[in-house]
């Protein structure tokens, strides 16, 4: 730091305190408080100080300068950074508003910490701030009173920006990914929250939410269902979505095949003009295959991929893939469960044989079988016998051996014609697929944790919902840039050149293996994941600084970036 004088026409001259930084090549000067009204005997006594010198003579007795106040900033400036060279800002609402920086607010509180509106509005406070957010976007008054109405704000506004990612991100003739998951609910007042299909594992009321992305995974709209809503039901409203709102003529839309079924094809989508669509078959579907002719198991010996043709899809082609590896593991898997099963079950054999307070009656026997049964999920592969004095089991070799002949078989199916993508592309864009996975997973779990939710109106749980979206948009940006110094690959194209055939498993590039073997980047720093990077740039701290000279003003200083840090920021391009 120096103090500069700086001339100023007819008037004194302006003095600053400045500090000089590298950018690049060039060295460039920033500044950090205006001095102009300080006593020249106050300024002069800075002088010194910021030269190494005294600026009295028992240097004992100088304190100097001391720090009133230190906030956490080195994340809020990477995530708020982000948010503004994305032009998300924009998107959410032209001009700069209160209830535009309140969302934005609570957009990055999302990512660096993601909690109640209650403890989000204290960790803006400038009493109780937790990180510099509140004052960087000058919105440190705002209580959770001011969070649900930006909330309210909100809402109105989601067509229009899903609107405006749209058309950022798809064009016609592009993939779309689709799919659903589910989430747990606390309370019991919200309309949206009911009793469905839970993929959270709890028996919770829950909310069904689909989500729309472009085929590199990166969300561009996001929808809210009532938590008894199956996910097919969810799929008309996608597709008047992307081809009313967004304008899309021409476009595949790829879905597993729990989402896009035989009637969603035949109600929904088969007599639309330029929608095409991607999606596989139920195993049921692939063993008529087998029954019928249509599909040989045995010519995928020594090939992984083929497409076949049966009268019972007209006008579509069938993708088979045969993947050794999956294949292996669904046998694994399979005697693991006959295994355990059976175990339970010879438990349920020695209490109806025991000689003492023997296990009586059909319905009870029955009860504890149906219990181990329902737990491992395999008593299609057993034959029961249940008596009110007995109780027998045995395997059902030639079902299980049926089984296993289809083991890593999978068939896709789909109206796109060869000559726009054929049949290793089909598989890759369905694989996209897990694109929408690892949203759900990042939504849901990792980073953003859009549950719990406590909500009781449904328009606040759809905001909710949204502002997880466009916070984990925000995030799949900043991944992507900051990759060389996370463990995510960085090299995806290295990695996808080693794979012999698409059916096979997604390989890691070398660098990618070298930085998880070695927790080390090319540069020789320290590998991060995403929350533990935006922990340490939470170590730039911002602290206000007061000079211990009688009559001086306050200002601030950020401390210095570490090594990782300053490339962190370089690989965002964001100065703090």
């Amino acid at each position: 730091m120096y103090i500069e004088s700086v001339p100023n026409r007819g008037s004194p001259p302006c003095i600053l305190l400045r500090e000089s930084y590298r950018q690049g090549k060039r060295v460039r000067k920033r500044t950090l408080a205006n001095l102009t009204r300080w006593p020249e005997e106050l300024i002069e006594g800075l002088r010194i100080l910021l030269k190494g010198g005294k600026a009295v003579e028992n240097v004992e007795d100088l304190d100097g300068f001391e720090i009133v106040r230190s906030l956490p900033h080195g994340h809020v400036a990477a995530v708020l950074g982000a948010v503004r060279k994305l032009g998300l800002e924009r998107i959410v609402a032209s001009r700069r508003s209160r209830q535009r920086d309140l969302v934005v607010g609570l957009i990055v509180a999302r990512i660096i910490d993601p909690r109640s509106k209650l403890a989000t509005a204290r960790g803006l406070s400038e009493e109780t701030a937790f990180t510099s957010l509140g004052e960087e976007l000058g919105i440190a008054d705002a209580d959770e009173d001011d969070l649900y109405e930006a909330m309210d704000w909100l809402l109105p506004r989601q067509q229009r920006i899903e609107d405006a990612l749209a058309r950022k991100h798809l064009r016609d003739g592009t993939l779309v990914l689709y799919d659903v998951t589910s989430t747990y609910f606390e309370g019991q007042c919200c309309p949206l929250a009911q009793f469905g299909h839970p993929r959270d594992g709890k028996k919770k009321l829950q909310i069904v939410f689909g989500l729309l992305c472009d085929v590199e995974g990166r969300p561009v709209a996001v929808e809210v269902f009532e938590g008894n809503v199956a996910d097919p039901a969810t799929l008309a409203s996608q597709v008047r979505k992307i081809r009313h709102r967004f304008g899309i003529q021409r476009v595949v839309l790829v879905g597993d095949r729990g989402m896009i079924t035989e009637a969603r094809i035949r109600e929904d989508l088969r007599d639309i003009d330029g929608l095409e669509w991607i999606s596989a078959l139920r195993a049921p579907a692939i063993r008529k295959l087998v029954a019928e002719g249509s599909l040989q198991p045995s010519l995928f010996d020594q090939v992984d991929l083929g497409e076949i043709t049966s009268p019972e899809y007209p006008d579509e082609r069938l993708v088979v893939c045969r993947n050794p590896v999956l294949a292996e593991e669904r046998r694994r898997k399979r005697q693991e469960l006959l295994a355990a099963t059976e175990k339970e079950l010879d438990k349920i054999v020695a209490a109806v044989s025991r000689q003492r307070r023997a296990l009586r009656g059909a319905d009870r026997i029955g009860l504890r079988v149906g219990k181990v049964l329902n737990r491992f999920k395999v008593g299609k592969h057993f034959h029961l016998e249940i008596t009110d004095m007995s109780f027998a089991y045995e395997r059902k070799a030639e079902a299980i051996a049926q089984e296993a002949a289809l083991d890593g078989f999978y068939v896709l199916r789909t109206s796109v014609p060869a000559e726009a993508i054929d049949a290793a592309g089909t598989v890759r864009a369905y694989k996209g697929l897990s694109q929408a996975e690892r949203a759900f997973r990042g939504l849901k779990t990792v980073d953003l944790k859009v549950r719990p939710i406590h909500h009781r109106l449904a328009d606040r749980v759809r905001a909710h919902v949204f502002l997880c979206m466009l916070a984990y948009y925000v995030e799949w940006h900043m991944r992507r840039e900051l990759a060389p110094i996370l463990f995510d690959d960085d090299d995806k194209a290295a990695g996808e050149a080693l794979r012999a055939s698409p059916v096979a498993p997604a390989e890691r590039s070398a660098a990618a293996l070298r930085k998880a073997a070695t927790k080390r980047t090319a540069d020789d720093l320290p590998v991060h994941s995403f929350p533990t990077l935006l922990m340490d740039l939470q170590t730039i701290v911002k602290n206000r600084i007061q000079p211990s000279i009688a009559g001086a003003g306050t200002f601030e200083k950020t401390t210095r970036p570490t090594e990782l840090q300053q490339q962190a920021l370089d690989l965002l391009g964001i100065r703090v």
